[in-house]
């Protein structure tokens, strides 16, 4: 299968350029209270580029976007990179210290942004954080903490001397604008000009990630990837103007952002949102708006499906995602563990494995569960990570990928010392080929190694999931002075039953799924409380570890 790429050229300009064009007046965006239109993404964030060249932005510049999802951010996406800017989303969930480590490592010169969120004051945060910055007057800043900042560019008005305000007013034509603004459409020219310069190789974005373990880092992409791979993803997954995605996930991630909103905008579909994951809010939405896709962590789909509101919520709409309960009978795949199966990450843009629409009933039941095909257009090679030996068909070892949609470096990092001289990524997966089917069998670093064996966590926890009573599940190995480690699990309850799980029958359960070995010798049920969780929103692995060893020590 040859991959599907756009038939303009692939940069932010090219993008905005033919959605206004073959979509204008279908919706882009919608939120529970907005809506913008193709026509009006192009037009108002054309305007919104004009302030930012007055306030200093060229190519190259970093520009830093600090918004909850919704049109506010997608509006400072487009209007920075379609001046060839880079566009450096901030995680809005950035606690005091790892914001300012943020902002000095991605070299961000213009913030935009919010000045609050929730009970997030960033406009405090910076303040307390960054010496001098409280008594800094207007202009461009220059401090020794931040070096590279120069302006903080409010959506509403300014709170500090050293802050501007405005720059979301009058987008729509309404409204004189920021202060000092030029008049709406004056700078068109030089807009459109900077426009012409982007080309698809360039730089688009900085987006920064974290795995369980490993400190952030920031994943360099470029207009041509990122606008490719989303266009090749909405064929591959049957996506195209009549879709309608909805997604909880945040934008300065990649699954929120490449594998949704730009899945949708690279199309014509419509990208539905909201600032914060309210159930109810949520439900009444995708029914309102008739959503067709829906992109979420499991955990938020199940937690969707445990809301009060789902059996009256119409859903009808819905055709494929990670919502597999509430579609249509006719419309759901075999076994319910395939209504989320690409296996994907930041540094490909999203997914780089794939099902083809209709296989999820005709694969064979040993396949199900696996993670499908290879993306077209995308390699990847199985090796022992010992010996870097390419290991042959249905034998596990690393992951390698390299291909269109790989990214073009880590920020910061030489090249050497991201891909190999083959231009390969190791990326810390382990899985294997077979048939032309790729299965996942784990993270590198997760595997525990127990009286000889491996056993791969994901296993163990997908088992675990399966169990009545089970709303989430970490599994890990602790040390033990004969056997090296010793398999154990911390469940977390739904809420009707909490109380009732008990580690015997989570055991008797689970000898009748897996082979002995696998099953956590122990098993502890603690609460959602309990959970650490990283800003990624990923559950912090080492902090479980931590849990667990202390939890098992304490009972032994």
């Amino acid at each position: 299968m040859e991959p599907v790429f756009p038939d303009y050229a692939p940069t932010v300009p090219g993008l905005l350029a033919a959605g206004s064009s073959r979509f204008g007046s279908s919706d882009a965006v919608v939120t529970p209270e907005e809506r913008l239109s193709y026509a009006e993404l192009d037009r108002q964030s054309h305007r919104l580029a004009g302030r930012l060249v007055e306030a200093g932005v060229v190519k190259g510049t970093k520009v830093g976007i600090l918004f909850p999802n919704g049109i506010p951010w997608v509006l400072a996406w487009a209007a920075a990179t379609r001046l060839g800017a880079v566009a450096v989303p901030v995680n809005t969930f950035y606690r005091p210290p790892e914001l300012i480590r943020f902002l000095r490592h991605s070299d961000v010169a213009v913030l935009i942004g919010t000045d609050t969120f929730i009970q997030h004051d960033y406009i405090e945060r910076l303040e307390t954080s960054v010496p001098g910055l409280a008594e800094h007057g207007p202009g461009p800043l220059y401090l020794p903490d931040l070096p590279q900042l120069r302006r903080v560019l409010l959506w509403g008005p300014a709170r500090r001397p050293w802050t501007e305000g405005g720059l979301g007013d009058g987008l729509d034509g309404a409204g004189a604008g920021p202060a000092g603004a030029a008049e709406a459409g004056s700078l068109g020219d030089v807009v459109d000009a900077m426009g012409d310069d982007v080309t698809p190789g360039e730089v688009m974005l900085v987006t920064y990630t974290s795995g369980s373990t490993g400190e952030p880092k920031g994943v360099v992409h470029s207009h041509g990837a990122l606008i490719r791979q989303a266009t090749n993803l909405a064929a591959l997954s049957g996506i195209d103007s009549s879709s309608r995605l909805w997604t909880p996930m945040p934008l300065c991630w990649v699954g929120g952002f490449a594998f949704t909103l730009l899945r949708a905008l690279a199309v014509g579909g419509a990208f539905i949102t909201q600032e914060v994951l309210d159930g109810g809010q949520a439900l009444a939405l995708m029914a309102r708006e008739r959503a067709t896709v829906v992109s979420a962590w499991p955990a938020v789909s199940k937690t969707l499906r445990e809301h009060p509101d789902f059996p009256a919520t119409d859903l009808s709409s819905l055709r494929s995602g990670s919502f597999y309960e509430a579609m249509p009978a006719d419309r759901r795949p075999a076994d319910p563990s395939l209504a989320v199966s690409s296996l994907g990450m930041s540094e490909t843009c999203g997914p780089h494995t794939f099902w083809r629409p209709g296989e999820e009933t005709g694969s064979p039941p040993e396949y199900r569960g696996s993670f499908g095909h290879e993306v077209p257009g995308t390699e990847h090679r199985i090796i022992d990570p010992e010996t870097g030996e390419v290991l042959p068909e249905g034998v596990e070892g690393e992951v390698l990928v390299r291909g269109y949609n790989l990214m073009l470096g880590l920020y910061k990092q030489e090249r050497s010392a991201v891909f190999d001289a083959d231009g390969w990524y190791h990326t810390g997966d382990r899985g294997y080929f077979r048939d032309g089917w790729f299965f996942f069998t784990g993270r590198q670093g997760d595997l525990i190694k127990t009286a000889g064996s491996n056993v791969a966590p994901i296993e163990v926890e997908t088992a675990l999931l399966g169990c009545p009573g089970v709303k989430l599940a970490f599994v890990m190995g602790v040390p033990h002075p004969d056997r090296e480690q010793d398999v154990v699990a911390l469940v977390v309850p739904v809420p009707e039953a909490a109380g009732d799980l008990s580690e015997e029958d989570l055991r008797a359960e689970l000898r009748e799924r897996l082979s002995s070995y696998k099953v956590p010798r122990r098993i502890a049920v603690i609460t959602d409380a309990d959970v650490p969780w990283l800003t990624s929103q990923k559950a912090d692995k080492r902090g479980l570890s931590a849990m667990a060893e202390k939890i098992f020590a304490d009972r032994s």
